[in-house]
């Protein structure tokens, strides 16, 4: 894991020359002479973070944490209290930098986020520190009351280790019966204590003081959105991707740890994956799905060399790495595989096939590491592993474009208030056909009329009536997930095995927060699930690269970038309702770019097969997961009971159908509490006794809506 973690205290204090902890002197800084920020700890440490590189330090310390490269931590000073921090991929000179870092002093906190790339910018004006969130919440900011100021991190454990924070039970419960509504979980966290800021937002300190400042335009409710042209905005996608890619391919190479020498009966490649080691140079997905296709064919063909290493080669280029998974364990996916193959004969692609079988199906390997919060992905952290494992040091994931380009069903409500109802013929006509009834045009108005009307309030108390009185049936099919997708938002799919109690709470988070923004989220309902729905993709791709990580390597998410976030925000929901608007926006960007040859089928939707994975895995893992659920932490917490969740594992097991993403989430929060309560060490050293989160570990729970505020 990589964060970075610093603080804003009440105090000065007196500023004193030295060096940091490690013997060097910081980034321009000073540290006072009892530590950073006046803090010593209880052995007369001088309390910081584990495994750290100061940036600056008194009276307001920032550290990086981890396996920074030195490339990705960039410190650009204007003077001695006014300086900017930005770690990860930035495509900023650093006189970009500057100016960024001059404009952030007068209050314009936009330009720090419009740069290409996928990044965290702190700015430090004397004692005024901002720390900018990104768009989609893939690098969130986390915040804390601590020693009468504020704790800040790009982590929730660190700063959960700092104040020995317990769990939230409250949180873990919404994450599980309503995870993809913002007033359900607000800013919690799965930590008692620490706060998360909002996408789209920023911290700012202010001597301690902490304000949450929204960074983006909010669009106005009382009129519709201006008309926007569908070719420019397209145009729009397309540069934002270039330049996101081509950040990537601009930053320099990065060689893993040196392959120590050959083992018998094994090829290079095959003692890099046995060691854990990534392929130097650049690789990517190509799944055969538009969105890594296109990824892979863009870095592959924009200038740059996308192959070659610093100082390894010909300095000609060498291919790019095309990593396809295919899965032999489970069919059905053969017809992505034969096009990720014709994808691949281009010339300046190195097309690799990994082959997965049953030791990679979701459940197969429950072991894994502590990650920062809970997710879905940890089931599944192995499988990508596998994949990742014959991967290159820095690789191209397509994950988030299906948020970030697609149309959630509840922008047809957006269209009726907008007047724009004709544009509901083709996405409906497309449900028709799925379904194959004449019912479905008057039942998709009626449920998109109905939500064009409903208040926001009025949606969300309705959701919490529902999951006290426990109504989760849900019609099947793709009409039937459309129109259950057409409310403000919906009990999740592990929502059906959880306790009345934990529900009742729930529902009163919910009631509290229908009206805590002062009676709506300031969207429209579409708008609004979209950018749920972005939010939560990215909290889970989050997961998966700390769960999956495999060493010196890095993923890269383009879709995600703050840039790229923009521009699709600023396609008009008439042309993203269209039935297959994601694969035709990016094979425009890839003709756009020179590349109309693609395979056809191109962009053809494969869910079945994940299912399908999903399901075999259960079947293949019965007894390991019934064994989880012997004693599981959840039932101690109150959360479920154990023989309801067994039950539902075996039906599962034998083909009854049930909501395999609920069971994803059970089995992967039980996980994570585990792994949690089992770890040893903390973040930091210098605090008392080595303080931890959660030291007392789980307590009896008898809180019935106690907390629900």
């Amino acid at each position: 894991m990589r964060w970075l973690v610093g603080w804003s205290s009440t105090a000065a204090g007196a500023l004193g020359k030295t060096v940091g902890f490690d013997g060097r002197e910081p980034y321009g800084g000073h540290v006072g002479p009892e530590g950073y920020g006046g803090q010593v700890g209880d052995e007369g440490e001088t309390l910081h973070p584990v495994g750290s590189q100061l940036l600056w330090g008194d009276p307001d310390p920032l550290w990086a944490v981890g396996d920074w490269r030195p490339d990705e931590v960039r410190v650009v000073r204007a003077d001695a209290q006014t300086r900017i921090a930005v770690l990860g991929i930035c495509g900023a000179s650093d006189e970009q930098l500057r100016v960024g870092l001059f404009a952030a002093r007068g209050g314009a906190l936009r330009h720090l986020t419009a740069w290409p790339g996928s990044y965290t910018a702190v700015v430090q004006v004397g004692r005024r520190i901002t720390v900018c969130g990104d768009l989609a919440g893939a690098r969130p900011v986390f915040h804390t009351p601590w020693a009468g100021g504020t704790a800040y991190a790009t982590a929730a454990l660190p700063l959960a280790d700092l104040i020995e924070a317990n769990l939230d039970f409250g949180h873990l419960a919404a994450l599980l019966a309503a995870p993809d509504v913002p007033a359900a979980l607000h800013d919690s966290t799965p930590y008692d204590g620490v706060r998360r800021v909002p996408p789209g937002h920023a911290l700012i300190l202010r001597a301690g003081a902490r304000e949450i400042a929204g960074y983006e335009p909010v669009a106005s409710l009382a009129v519709a959105a201006p008309p926007s042209d569908p070719d420019r905005a397209v145009d729009g996608v397309r540069d934002a991707l270039v330049d996101a890619v081509r950040a990537r391919l601009a930053a320099p190479r990065h060689v893993p740890d040196i392959d120590p020498g050959p083992v018998p009966g094994m090829g290079p490649a095959e003692r890099r994956a046995a060691r854990g080691m990534p392929v130097p140079g650049i690789g990517a997905d190509l799944s055969g799905g538009p969105a890594s296709g296109t990824l892979a064919l863009l870095a592959a063909g924009l200038p740059g060399r996308p192959g070659t290493v610093l100082g390894h080669g010909t300095g000609a280029g060498e291919r790019l790495l095309a990593v396809t998974f295919n899965d032999l364990a489970v069919g059905g996916r053969e017809a992505e595989v034969q096009r990720a193959g014709t994808l691949a004969a281009n010339p300046r692609l190195h097309h690799v096939v990994v082959a997965g079988d049953e030791a990679t199906l979701p459940y197969a390997d429950l072991d894994g590491p502590l990650t920062d919060e809970p997710g879905p992905s940890l089931v599944t952290a192995a499988r990508h592993r596998a994949r990742l494992a014959a991967g290159s040091a820095d690789h191209f994931t397509g994950h988030g474009a299906r948020q970030v380009l697609d149309a959630h069903p509840a922008r047809l409500a957006d269209l009726l208030m907008d007047r724009k109802r004709r544009h509901l013929v083709r996405p409906v006509a497309a449900l028709t056909k799925a379904e194959g009834s004449v019912l479905v045009p008057a039942r998709v108005y009626g449920a998109a009329r109905r939500l064009a009307r409903t208040p926001y309030g009025a949606g969300v108390e309705g959701l919490a009536e529902r999951l006290r009185q426990r109504r989760f049936d849900e019609p099947g099919g793709a009409v039937g997930a459309s129109l259950a997708a057409l409310a403000w938002g919906g009990p999740g799919p592990a929502a059906r095995w959880l306790t009345g109690e934990a529900l009742a709470e729930v529902s009163v988070r919910l009631e509290g927060g229908a009206y805590r923004n002062g009676g709506g989220p300031g969207q429209r309902p579409g708008d609004h699930r979209a950018r749920a729905a972005l939010s939560r993709t990215a909290a889970d791709l989050r997961v998966l690269e700390q769960a999956a990580e495999i060493r010196s390597q890095r993923l890269h998410a383009p879709f995600l970038d703050n840039q790229v976030v923009r521009a699709s925000r600023a396609l008009p929901e008439t042309l993203r309702v269209r039935p297959g608007a994601r694969a035709e926006i990016l094979r425009t960007v890839l003709k756009a770019s020179g590349i109309a040859d693609l395979p056809a089928g191109w962009g053809t939707p494969s869910q079945a097969s994940a299912d399908a994975a999903a399901r075999a895995g259960l079947r293949m893992s019965t007894d390991p997961l019934l064994s989880l659920f012997d004693a599981p932490l959840l039932a101690e917490a109150g959360l479920i009971e154990a023989r309801v969740v067994r039950k539902a594992l075996r039906a599962a097991a034998s083909g009854e159908r049930l909501p395999l993403d609920g069971l994803a989430d059970l089995v992967s929060l039980e996980l994570w509490l585990r792994r949690l309560l089992s770890r040893r060490g903390t973040c930091w050293t210098g605090t008392p006794a080595r303080a931890r989160a959660v030291p007392a570990g789980i307590a009896p729970q008898r809180r019935a809506v106690s907390s629900g505020g």
